[in-house]
């Protein structure tokens, strides 16, 4: 198994897992400091995998990588969508045109690998409708959203015309151990983890605004599944999980299971704003009835392993 994206966030958590099931696994970071590699993620298994330190860009390096593997899990990426729109070519170049190096080195040394590509809700912009189902329209509202999109279309198109077979899943708000803390580029939820166990107050913008979150462990079931049903191959998958909460009551569970805390509602940024897109949450009945997945996390118990993880690893 190759994992693109190894030290990140999701990427450690999977490549921990295959490691318990016994796989061979490599892992690719280029561990750019803005984009959450951390080799601290798989501390404890430096032994058990393999760790390559290299860019998705560097086209030499992927065809000694993808050679040879039978999985290969696509989750290196540009995930700020602030970032994005700061510095629009980066996210480019990591999240479309890296990702059709990817295809054509998996289309000339390996076209057999079973390819999972990590997308994200995103690129759905403002809800049209709720829950929002893999039929929705399409309409990024940034940078970040547009690339992805393109991203996730190369995939697909690789699969139809070459028979690469992958899939697709378009993630949610992933949370739990591993994920990066330090800022928001990752998720919003990270700074309220890191702020509350450092008993510092932490914002909430807007705080009315519904969505739904994906325990980490689910996140990596729905993984496994995709890369091993044959029902997965040629689609695009809806993550989801728990039960849709608004910001604020969110913040409200996370001061409650911590036993002490407190947050500001603020209105948003003005740069942010623009680029919100309100109410979201997945129907994502679709890999619950193909796949069979069952994510079995609620929310409180998801926040309460979290700040478990990170209470002794605050320099994480």
């Amino acid at each position: 198994v190759l994992i693109t994206g190894g030290l990140g966030f999701i990427g450690s958590n999977l490549a921990i897992r295959l490691c318990e099931l016994g796989a061979k696994v490599t892992v690719l970071d280029s561990l750019t400091p803005e984009y959450g590699g951390n080799l601290a993620n798989l501390a404890g298994y430096e032994n058990r995998l393999r760790i390559n330190i290299s860019d998705v860009r560097d086209v030499h390096s992927l065809r000694f990588l993808v050679r040879d593997q039978q999985y290969l899990f696509n989750l290196a990426g540009q995930t700020s969508h602030m970032d994005s729109m700061q510095d629009p070519f980066a996210d480019l170049e990591i999240n479309c045109r890296a990702q059709l190096s990817i295809l054509e080195t998996c289309r000339h040394v390996n076209p057999d690998v079973r390819l999972v590509f990590a997308s994200t809700r995103q690129l759905y912009g403002r809800p049209e409708y709720l829950p929002v189902d893999e039929k929705h329209p399409l309409r990024p509202v940034d940078v970040n959203g547009i690339n992805k999109l393109s991203g996730e279309f190369y995939h697909l198109l690789y699969q139809q015309v070459y028979g690469i077979p992958a899939c697709v899943l378009r993630l949610t708000n992933t949370f739990g151990p591993r994920m990066r803390i330090r800022d928001a580029r990752q998720t919003f939820v990270g700074v309220w983890i890191r702020n509350i166990l450092e008993n510092r107050p932490f914002e909430v913008w807007g705080g009315q605004q519904l969505r739904d979150f994906t325990w980490v462990d689910d996140c990596v079931d729905a993984m496994l599944r995709a890369a091993t049903h044959p029902a997965a191959v040629g689609r695009c998958f809806n993550l989801g999980g728990m039960e849709p909460i608004s910001l604020q009551r969110l913040a409200e569970v996370l001061v409650e299971v911590n036993g002490s805390g407190d947050f500001v509602i603020r209105q948003f940024p003005e740069e942010r704003r623009r680029i919100d897109i309100g109410d979201y949450y997945s129907d994502d009945r679709q890999i619950r009835e193909l796949l069979d997945w069952q994510p079995d996390t609620d929310v409180q118990t998801a926040l309460r392993k979290t700040l478990d993880y990170f209470r002794p690893r605050l320099a994480m």
